[in-house]
């Protein structure tokens, strides 16, 4: 066995695909082999489904990495990592599996390890639950990417909603040297915000309905805004709701999915609801960037300091990943309402 291997339990914390995608990411950046068991075991299908079967195998492309394990439904995985390699890739998820979620695997290997710009193509679902989808990438993710050194070009091709998927994204992403840091410990009074209101093959009068209610729900919070509506064509019929906060240090983004037999004025609700719950917290970061930002701040050697409206289980389990590849302090300041601040000091 490996000494160098480092070696993950997959039920642990949150339990789900995360692990997995942030131990293939480590393992590719430290060079380290991984062997992560028990995965997604707690989840009503445990095990590598279509989207992290996808990650895996991605990840072994840009590094030409050995692997065990890499299999339908398997619970155990090997992966012994090699040089990542830029180029151009093109991956199929086959399903609706969230096409995000294996951009999140392969993005910062390919920026911290590539000699030139890689573009990545991934077919799959852009609009899926449980993961970011497209808009959220392009308006609050890439963001947070550009002001810590990290640059990621987002083009969506088309959308792609649950069942088909269909859907396809492209990633341009540029080599980096460093990571900055990053302090973000405030945030101004939110008084304005700008919708998206998008249906695909569906009549028009769904994307209005969603946009008046969510103007509607916004107003009656004390928040002015604009909902734009889009008609968008996909594999299979879709909707979307999102709020944007752009007063935010950052661009942060809300969104929820429409489903069948789902009237279209509770997406618009379950997206109102999220932007003014952050926006009652007064935090400048939002629950799903505070994990997502940690593991690039992690690999850099400045200060990094946030405060987040919310501290998730997804940031536990994702400081117990990090720290189980790099030695580095990250301190997590909890309050009762589940604030909290995640601290970073510098390297010595």
């Amino acid at each position: 066995m490996n000494s160098n291997l480092v070696e993950i339990d997959g039920s642990e914390g949150e339990g789900g695909g995360q692990i997995l995608r942030s131990a293939l990411a480590l393992a590719m950046l430290t060079q380290r082999p991984v062997k992560v068991f028990n995965i997604r075991a707690h989840r009503a299908k445990p095990g590598l489904q279509p989207q992290h079967l996808l990650c895996v195998r991605a990840a072994a492309t840009i590094c030409g990495a050995y692997y065990k394990g890499g299999s339908l439904g398997s619970s155990v995985l090997y992966f012994e990592p090699g040089p990542v390699q830029a180029g151009d890739y093109r991956f199929a998820i086959g399903t609706a599996g969230a096409t995000g979620l294996v951009l999140h695997t392969l993005y910062l290997p390919l920026a911290l390890g590539g000699e030139r710009p890689s573009e990545i193509t991934i077919t799959g679902g852009t609009h899926t639950a449980q993961a970011p989808c497209y808009h959220f990438l392009a308006t609050t993710w890439a963001a947070y990417m550009a002001r810590i050194g990290i640059r990621v070009e987002l083009t969506l091709v088309r959308p792609g909603f649950y069942p088909r998927g269909g859907g396809e994204i492209r990633a341009v992403i540029h080599p980096c040297q460093r990571v900055r840091g990053l302090t973000l410990l405030s945030s101004p009074p939110l008084t304005t915000a700008h919708g998206i209101s998008a249906s695909a093959d569906l009549p028009e009068s769904v994307a209005q309905r969603q946009a008046r209610r969510l103007s509607s729900r916004l107003k009656s919070d004390g928040v002015e805004s604009h909902v734009s509506i889009e008609h968008w064509t996909a594999a299979n019929p879709g909707t979307m709701a999102a709020v944007i906060f752009r007063q935010t240090p950052v661009p942060t983004l809300f969104f929820a999915l429409g489903e069948r037999g789902k009237p279209a004025e509770l997406v618009a609700d379950e997206a109102a609801d999220q932007a003014l719950a952050f926006r009652q917290r007064q935090a400048p970061v939002d629950p799903h960037s505070a994990d997502q930002i940690l593991l690039p701040l992690a690999l850099s050697d400045e200060t990094s300091e946030y405060r987040v409206s919310e501290i998730t289980r997804h940031t536990t389990t994702n400081v117990e990943t990090v720290r189980k590849f790099v030695d580095r302090a990250i301190i997590l300041r909890v309050n009762d309402d589940k604030t909290g601040i995640v601290s970073l000091p510098a390297r010595i």
